[in-house]
């Protein structure tokens, strides 16, 4: 009878409906804090989703539902029960920042985030302490727009993105978040010594931050001091010694500094310390499938066994990675075995290098980053037809790797369409120093003077180019 009156929206009900929906609510409060203590989000969101039906524009039990969806990580269900909310509250900022939030850091919905925030900074002094937030938002969007690598709005959305990051750090000067943003967009420009600055201030007041002493890091190895780069990484890895970006970038200080056989090491203990990390009899059996029909080559070394002990744990990592993310599908995880295939390159171990590709492309097959290795072992190999190829279908799926490509078209003798490639990459990626270099190459093979300017172009990117691109350091709110 209770659930009928709730129901019911004829006008004599809506004393019994309002009785009803406190009682309801009241149970739905109890049962999410019996839930949440237990982490069961997904049960409790489904729960919540059946209230709806009695629930219309009440605002409690959509922002229960909405923070639910959240912990359940149900990213877009929970982007829409949010703006719901926000259009029941209007005056409340929270509301857009929290879909914002999701927007950038889960779903790359980077115009939604935009629009969200635009909602909150046009509150203005209203918005409170969530107006700083609102700018440091918008920058953050602007800035994945220009990394985006699509043509038209990359050096739009890099202007637009400085003044809403300058404009969020003056309205707080004490958020250590905002600070380091700014200095990695001013990074991202190659305005190196000024971004050194705010990573200062950002260090001054959170000294710990895993992304800010990234970020020193790549500023120091861009600068080429490259000792103390790894010193500072070494600092970061001794607060955080499982993070695997930190360490990648351990990997390939140590490949600048010491040699690919240094860095090789190094990926072994980052598998090692995987393989302590997870337990593994609880892999799925698709998974223990995978790993135990894997075909190692014969290498002819003496280190054969140890080669194929660090492959197979290569191998086990970056399954267990790739489902274990749950963003693995909108923004793949990089195969680890790629950075372990590029030192066997560098090293001159084609073998190797080919069993690592093989394996990742087994794996990644539409990956564009493992199309670019298997076009760059190709091309080692002499086989510049299907590198070619290869870099065509990589750059299909994902706009990177021009340079590569423009590079071999040239060297193939196909200057005029390589230098056309070529100036499209100075276009998306105009701080790539690779790039300009082949640009200049290309110019000087048909005798344009405009080559020495490209190559001193490329010379003054180069000494400010870090040792891993800066756009590793994730942006979210």
């Amino acid at each position: 009878l209770a659930t009928a009156s709730v129901i019911s929206r004829l006008p004599d009900q809506a004393e019994a409906r309002q009785t009803s929906l406190q009682d309801a609510t009241s149970v739905y409060d109890l049962l999410s804090i019996g839930m949440a203590r237990r982490g069961q989000y997904a049960m409790l969101s489904e729960c919540l989703e059946r209230a709806m039906k009695f629930s219309y524009d009440e605002f409690h039990l959509w922002h229960q539902l909405g923070l639910s969806l959240m912990a359940a990580r149900k990213w877009v269900a929970a982007v829409s029960v949010l703006k719901e909310c926000a259009r029941m509250r209007p005056d409340d900022p929270s509301l857009p920042l929290l879909a914002a939030k999701i927007c950038i850091g889960q779903l790359h919905w980077v115009n939604e985030a935009e629009n969200l925030s635009k909602r909150v900074a046009s509150m203005g002094e209203e918005a409170r302490e969530f107006l700083p937030r609102a700018y440091l938002a918008l920058g953050l969007s602007f800035s994945l727009q220009a990394s985006e690598g699509k043509v038209s709005p990359r050096p739009q959305s890099n202007i637009k993105t400085m003044p809403f990051l300058h404009r969020a750090n003056s309205l707080d000067p004490q958020d250590a978040q905002i600070s380091m943003y700014l200095a990695l967009q001013l990074a991202l420009v190659r305005q190196v010594s000024a971004a050194m600055e705010p990573l200062q201030t950002a260090l001054s007041l959170r000294a710990d931050d895993l992304l800010s002493l990234h970020l020193l890091t790549l500023l120091l190895s861009s600068q080429k001091h490259h000792r103390h780069a790894l010193d500072t990484l070494s600092l970061a890895l001794s607060q955080h010694p499982d993070n695997f970006n930190l360490l990648l970038t351990k990997v390939k200080l140590e490949e600048a500094m010491l040699g690919p056989a240094a860095a090789l090491q190094t990926c072994e203990e980052m598998l090692q310390l995987w393989q302590s990390q997870y337990d593994i009899s609880q892999v799925s059996p698709v998974v223990r499938k995978v790993s135990v029909h894997l075909n190692l080559p014969d290498f002819q070394d003496a280190s054969t066994e140890r080669m194929e002990s660090l492959l197979i744990l290569l191998l086990l990592l970056l399954l267990l990675i790739s489902l274990s993310s749950l963003r693995f599908v909108l923004t793949p995880i990089p195969p680890l075995s790629l950075p372990v295939g590029e030192l066997f390159m560098a090293d001159g171990r084609l073998k190797e290098a080919q069993f690592c590709v093989a394996e990742a492309s087994s794996l990644s097959p539409n990956s564009h980053s493992v199309l670019l290795q298997r076009g760059r072992l190709a091309e080692l190999r002499g086989q510049l037809d299907e590198a070619k190829a290869l870099y065509d279908e990589a750059l299909a799926i994902h706009p990177t790797g021009e340079r590569i490509l423009g590079r071999l078209l040239v060297k193939t003798g196909r200057v005029h369409l390589g230098e056309k490639v070529l100036r499209d990459a100075v276009q998306l990626h105009s701080t790539s120093h690779e790039a300009w270099s082949g640009l200049g190459e290309a110019l000087q093979a048909r005798g344009s003077s405009q080559a020495p300017d490209c190559f001193l172009t490329a010379l003054e990117l180069e000494a400010s180019s870090p040792i891993r691109p800066f756009t590793i350091i994730p942006r979210e709110l």
